[in-house]
């Protein structure tokens, strides 16, 4: 059983699923999925699991609209979409009666509070599902990336990261039919075959900084995420 994990939670996974007949809802946000989400993620806590949610901010920005725009400030405004992910995620646990703290790492104290790793261990010691919004605080890194920094700050067991996909593969299996699962595989042979299920940065950071594994699994269904965390040998192990 892991002691504590970090779920890498795509912005998609909130979003509805295609564009909603009523033009009065949201195009970002479905209530419904926003809703699963987050009892997904309560689930898995009350496995005795310390939860860290990286959010992902796609649903709302996929980055720069055109070659002239500014890369600084389009990854600044999707630092912003991950934050607002992650409000809507605590809500919805608030909602359910748990507790659950955003935190950034940059400074806007009067929605969420300013990311330190002590503070967030300490909330998650507490019983905090803990939201880490807004990247890595950085341009150029993913929030891929970020979830493999927080998880080495954080001494986190697993980083989990889903997919649309069932797990690792030697290609892309969208585009390639014949694509090889790769059901167990090592940060460098993922770095040197240019697995791409991740950035190069992420299972790089996980090398040097020795987390112990990536959990890498399909996550249309959300159900996996408690498998995956009960010791079900779902998708993909990533490890030293």
């Amino acid at each position: 059983m892991y002691k504590r994990i970090i779920l890498k939670l795509s912005g998609e996974t909130l979003a509805p699923v295609g564009i909603p007949a009523d033009k009065k809802a949201s195009l970002t946000f479905d209530a419904a999925r926003v809703d699963r989400a987050a009892e997904a993620i309560v689930k898995l806590a009350d496995l005795g699991v310390q939860v860290g949610v990286v959010m992902g901010g796609g649903n709302i920005w996929r980055g720069r609209f055109t070659d002239e725009m500014n890369p600084v400030l389009a990854d600044q405004m999707g630092m912003l979409a991950t934050i607002i992910n992650a409000l809507a995620v605590q809500d919805a646990i608030l909602r359910m009666g748990r507790k659950a703290t955003v935190f950034t790492p940059q400074e806007m104290t009067r929605f969420a509070e300013h990311y330190r790793a002590d503070r967030a261990i300490e909330k998650m010691e507490q019983g905090h599902i803990v939201l880490l919004a807004g990247g890595s605080g950085n341009p150029f890194f993913t929030t891929d990336t970020a979830a493999a920094l927080r998880a080495a700050e954080l001494r986190a067991d697993a980083v989990f990261k889903g997919t649309t996909v069932n797990g690792v593969y030697d290609s892309d299996p969208n585009k390639n039919p014949a694509a090889k699962f790769i059901p167990d595989i090592s940060y460098r042979e993922a770095i040197d075959m240019n697995i791409r299920v991740m950035d190069p940065s992420a299972f790089q950071l996980c090398l040097e900084q020795k987390i112990p594994q990536i959990r890498v699994f399909n996550m249309d269904n959300l159900d996996n995420i408690l498998k995956v965390a009960q010791g079900e040998p779902i998708g993909t192990v990533v490890h030293a």
